[in-house]
């Protein structure tokens, strides 16, 4: 199989890319390392993997590069809810136009099947738990909006022109490479890096609002099963770990893992903030075979780990 990966230097993307690789597969990075980093992809061994520093807005380079590709696992965009708030165009561009960029490439070079990174923002503040697919999407933001949005555009796609796709709605993701300082970093990296400097984390409310944490591991199994499962294409999946975590649960679970009792500052709510999220991972697993393996405390454990051999050697505190 040849995959290109879109933000593949990112996060997610180079955990999809390096699972690939090792797998046998040929592998096209395109990212623009805006929040990528090269740093992501230097694990990733053997002559399988191609690196095009490119932006999904540029149509041209994105088709060109796309030439060849069985599938596309389209995980490039900006992620962060706030951002979206402050410059939608942006947002817009990058996350809508973008998707559409990835399809139009996708249906004239003949890839087989598109692969999207998809968001429990679609569901909004829907106070009903768990969610799942069947319920309605309200999303609150500009970045929701997006996401739904493609997610239309993709649907439609598969009955206009046959091109295959598969969403995949993520929820709260964590794991090694994802970058405590950035804008876009999830709470469980963040309060990893507090952690591990001896710093009190801050909670925003009284701690006791819930997500469901999956770990990245979890979420590449989700994208590989979407991009083999014959006959699930037009399908969306939550991808999830199926259970609720609240906050408090887990600073004391992170307490166990670097062997010391830590205590959050507790700030006031934030506004917009959803209380609880849980995912009905239902769907996938019967139609995908998607089975969430690492735990909480499990992939807690692995990213500490992660985090203090990167500090060590980069000779950080």
């Amino acid at each position: 199989m040849i995959a290109l990966v879109t933000g593949g230097a990112g996060f997610i993307g180079s955990h999809i890319a390096e699972h690939l690789v090792a797998a046998g597969h040929r592998v096209r990075v395109f990212d623009n390392f805006s929040a990528g980093k090269r740093a992501n992809l230097s694990g990733i061994a053997g002559g399988q993997l191609e690196v095009i520093e490119a932006d999904v807005r540029d149509a041209p380079r994105l088709e060109y590069h796309m030439a060849g590709c069985d599938v596309v696992f389209h995980q490039a965009a900006v992620v962060s809810v706030p951002y979206s708030v402050e410059h939608p165009q942006e947002t817009h561009d990058v996350n809508l136009q973008g998707t559409m960029n990835v399809l139009f490439a996708a249906k004239r070079q003949g890839v087989k099947r598109i692969v999207f990174a998809g968001s429990a923002a679609v569901y909004g503040e829907d106070p009903e738990l768990p969610k799942r697919e069947t319920m309605r999407e309200s999303p609150i933001s500009p970045y929701g909006v997006e996401k739904l949005a493609s997610e239309l555009y993709l649907r439609t796609y598969e009955k206009l022109h046959g091109v295959e796709s598969v969403t995949l709605r993520y929820f709260n993701v964590f794991g090694p490479r994802q970058d405590p300082r950035s804008p876009y970093s999830g709470v469980i990296s963040i309060l990893v890096d507090r952690a591990l400097r001896n710093e009190a984390p801050t909670l925003f409310g009284d701690g006791n609002q819930s997500r469901d944490f999956v770990f990245v591991r979890d979420v590449v199994q989700a994208n590989l099963l979407a991009a083999t499962v014959p006959g699930v294409s037009g399908r969306v999946y939550n991808v999830g770990g199926g259970r609720r975590t609240t906050l408090n649960e887990l600073v004391a679970m992170l307490g166990r893992v670097v062997g010391r009792t830590i205590t959050p500052h507790h700030g006031p709510p934030r506004a917009g903030d959803i209380r609880d999220s849980l995912a009905d991972i239902g769907r996938a697993r019967t139609e995908l075979g998607y089975e969430p393996r690492v735990t909480v405390e499990e992939g807690l454990a692995e990213l500490v780990a992660h985090v203090q051999s990167t500090r060590e050697t980069e000779g950080k505190p």
